[in-house]
Order: structure tokens, then C-alpha cells, then sequence
């Protein structure tokens, strides 16, 4: 079963869950009949993935509790702080203004000022990608995963597939074409001309 390595987050795998995982990535690639045997051991190892990301949510969860303690201790927990908060970056948290206020608090400390700039240049990161994310648009989840499958990129969001081509546009209409000439009222037939009687 993969387990959270250390705390930062990552799976370490073992022999068989990498040779499972390499043979579902060879399914995804190249879509294949899948024996029975496949199946159960992709299903098993998702089950596993499942559990390990589930646990390693706790785990940083109760890493950001004890951090806010330990904030809420400064200055006198200073060391068991900085500790924590540099565990709680490598496994994926974004700092912010109580985190910043917290190491602006400890100016004195060199190790806090070189976590200060670290943690500045996060925040701002951050900022960056929530806006872009913003105006980037979105594919429904439910068809996220079709992505990664041949000719699912271009079928699911054809932004990624370049623009398409502009329809060709007909020519203007001719004026005459538009206002056709109105038609002369048929003139009534000459009367017939009578002989003269010889």
C-alpha cells in the first residue's frame, strides 16, 4: 500500500504497486483489452491511493493545528515553529498573513528572516496562480480524465488544439441582386390594322 513519505506529502511505492501503476499507464497510453488480472490489481492499487492521500490529509491537517499553536506560543516556541512551518511548505501549504505576521514578529532570528523571504515569495505566488486560474477556463471533471487519452485533448476543449479556421465568407450581394429592377407593365398589343377596301 502506498504510505505518505515523511511529511511532505509524497507516496513511496513498492515493486509491485510501481508494476501495477506502469501497466495502467501503458492501458491509459495505449488502449488495450485489460485481462481480469489487470483490472483487479488497478481497482486495488486506486483503493490504496485512495487511502494513502486520506491519511496523509489527517496528518497535515493535525501539522497545521500544532502550527497555530506553536504561532500562537511565539516567541517563546520560536524553534519548534520554524520547524513546523518549514514541514508544513514541503507538504504543500500556502503561508499566509498569520504566517507572515508570525516571522515578521521574529526580525532578531536569521533563520526566520530567511523563511520570511521564502514565505513573501509564496504568498505572491500564490496570488498569481489565483488569478490566472481565474480567467482560465475550466473542463467539467467528470471529462478531466478523458484528457490524457489520444484525441481526447482536442475532442474534450479545443482551446488547446489551436484556433479553427475561419469560415469562408460569402461575397457581398450585388445591389442588383438585392433590389432587383422592377419589371415594365406589359404594353397592350397594337390594334390590328385594317385594310383599305380596294
Amino acid at each position: 500500500m502506498p504510505t505518505p513519505y515523511g511529511n511532505r506529502g509524497g507516496m513511496a511505492f513498492g515493486a509491485e504497486e510501481l508494476r501495477v501503476l506502469r501497466r495502467a499507464l501503458a492501458l491509459a497510453l495505449h488502449p488495450s483489452p485489460a485481462s481480469d488480472k489487470d483490472v483487479r490489481d488497478c481497482l486495488r492499487l486506486a483503493e490504496s491511493v485512495d487511502e494513502a492521500t486520506q491519511e496523509a490529509a489527517r496528518m497535515r491537517t493535525f501539522l497545521l493545528a500544532d502550527l497555530d499553536r506553536y504561532r500562537a506560543a511565539l516567541p517563546g516556541s520560536v524553534t519548534g515553529y520554524l520547524k513546523l512551518l518549514e514541514d508544513a511548505l514541503a507538504a504543500g501549504h500556502r503561508p499566509g498573513a498569520d504566517d507572515l505576521a508570525g516571522l515578521r514578529a521574529l526580525r532578531g532570528n536569521p533563520a526566520a528572516a530567511v523563511l520570511l523571504d521564502r514565505c513573501r515569495a509564496l504568498a505572491e505566488q500564490g496570488v498569481r496562480e489565483r488569478l490566472e486560474a481565474r480567467h482560465r477556463p475550466r473542463v467539467p471533471a467528470s471529462r478531466a480524465r478523458l484528457l490524457a487519452l489520444p484525441g481526447g485533448l482536442a475532442e474534450a476543449d479545443p482551446q488547446p488544439a489551436g484556433p479553427r479556421p475561419a469560415a469562408p465568407q460569402r461575397p457581398a450581394p450585388k445591389p442588383s441582386e438585392v433590389f432587383p429592377p422592377k419589371r415594365r407593365p406589359a404594353q397592350p398589343p397594337a390594334p390590328p390594322q385594317q385594310l383599305a377596301a380596294g
